[in-house]
């Protein structure tokens, strides 16, 4: 065993690693070290991009969840049957009593009919405390903070979703009707309630479906049109969004009252698990192509074997036992997978970490956009990478790679040095 001061090295492991890098350099060497290089190159390239399109993923999922949560809150607290909650500021203490909990604030919701000549859209209307909306959400912080300001109490006023208004046709200052479904009874049946209401401005959360279908008022306003006693749910904001589900469950066993407790999870169900069921089949199909890249070692091992059968009888006669020989080419296949798999993390990390640079320079260069603004939600392609999907990749990618050896170092340590030396 060769020694290095007072380190011991298997001789297996200089061996295999003499083999990875070719040993002499003669017409069969040369073509079993490219396709062993081109077997490197496709583990490298099969893991960069498994790497940048689960980031690329998180990134989308993380944008759009930010900008989902801008309008939608951690959790919501209903009265049961669809009421106004019996002790509102009862509930507010409670509720910030909770140390997950770091904003709450009174809210109405209600489904109503808005009016503009002849146009009408369905819409959702939210009265909110605009004093106590920016703890529970970030549209109300910022340059929207000033529109959401002007609802005060008795002004009757409405702020829009900027698609909203463009299909209305409506500007600040503008009058509207807002048609109650919870009519008035009258001898010639029940007729919806009308109020006229004014355009104090838009609002921009980055979401079409909310800024086409949602409108916001003073919640005392909202309690007069709809007849509530006051407002029909409480509206948290959590210092982990995460642990939403959690902070559910403590408070719906905490809290006075019969209540109903519904966290941004439960509300976009459907969508988050969209979401995770496209990033797991994408990690499985683009895992195919490391697979291939691995099973590739199989026919560069056969031929490594089948070249070096007088070193292997050689070294048999040595006094090299099977398991040697067998090492001898597990190394040569690892230190293939090893270096692709370094290699492909190195650049699927640089790349996932600068797309943000990458992405407007091809953009730049090939004179395209490929997130046209006027058709995604997102403008520039985000990019998050996560520990969570970083670590299984190259576990799997190393494992594969180590499969793959391992038929053809058997094959190897089968090896009768009779039989190979006797046309040496």
């Amino acid at each position: 065993m060769p020694q290095f001061g007072m380190i011991q090295i298997p001789y297996e492991l200089l061996i295999g690693w003499r083999y990875t890098r070719a040993g002499r350099t003669t017409r069969r060497n040369g073509f079993i070290s490219f396709i062993s290089g081109v077997s490197m190159l496709g583990i490298a390239l099969g893991v960069a991009a498994l790497i940048i399109v689960l980031s690329v993923m998180n990134g989308f999922q993380k944008e759009v969840r930010d900008r989902m949560l801008g309008v939608v809150s951690h959790i919501e607290i209903y009265a049961a049957g669809g009421q106004a909650l019996p002790d509102v500021a009862l509930t507010l203490r409670q509720s910030r009593a909770n140390p997950q909990v770091i904003g709450a604030a009174p809210f109405i919701t209600a489904q109503a009919l808005l009016a503009r000549g002849e146009d009408m859209k369905g819409v959702m209307v939210r009265g909110i405390d605009p004093a106590l909306e920016p703890e529970v959400t970030d549209l109300a912080n910022g340059a929207q903070t000033a529109v959401l300001a002007q609802l005060t109490p008795g002004s009757f006023g409405v702020v829009l979703g900027n698609e909203l208004a463009r299909s209305l046709g409506v500007r600040t200052g503008d009058k509207v009707t807002l048609v109650a479904p919870s009519g008035q009874v009258t001898p010639a049946g029940v007729v919806p309630r009308y109020k006229q209401m004014t355009v104090l401005g838009t609002f921009d959360s980055g979401h079409y479906e909310y800024d086409s279908a949602m409108a916001f008022a003073h919640w005392e306003d909202a309690a007069k049109i709809f007849r509530l006693e006051g407002p029909s749910g409480v509206r948290l904001k959590l210092r982990d969004l995460h642990e939403a589900r959690a902070v559910a469950d403590e408070l719906s066993r905490s809290l006075t009252g019969e209540v109903i407790l519904r966290d941004w999870t439960r509300q976009n169900r459907t969508w988050f698990a969209a979401v995770q069921v496209e990033k797991r089949m994408m990690f499985i199909i683009l895992t195919l192509i490391v697979a291939v890249a691995s099973f590739n070692l199989v026919s560069t091992l056969v031929m490594t074997v089948t070249d070096k059968r007088a070193d292997i009888a050689i070294l048999r006669t040595l006094g090299a036992s099977p398991g040697s020989i067998m090492g001898i080419f597990v190394v040569q296949g690892a230190m293939v997978g090893v270096i692709g798999t370094l290699a492909g993390l190195a650049l699927g990390l640089g790349v996932a970490f600068n797309i943000d640079v990458i992405v407007p320079a091809i953009e730049r260069l090939l004179n395209t956009s490929f997130l046209p603004r006027d058709l995604y939600l997102l403008s520039r392609m985000p990019s998050e990478p996560q520990q969570s999907d970083i670590l299984p990749i190259a576990i799997i990618s190393l494992l594969m790679a180590f499969v793959a050896t391992l038929y053809p170092s058997w094959r190897a340590s089968k090896v009768n040095p009779a039989e190979a030396l006797r046309y040496e």
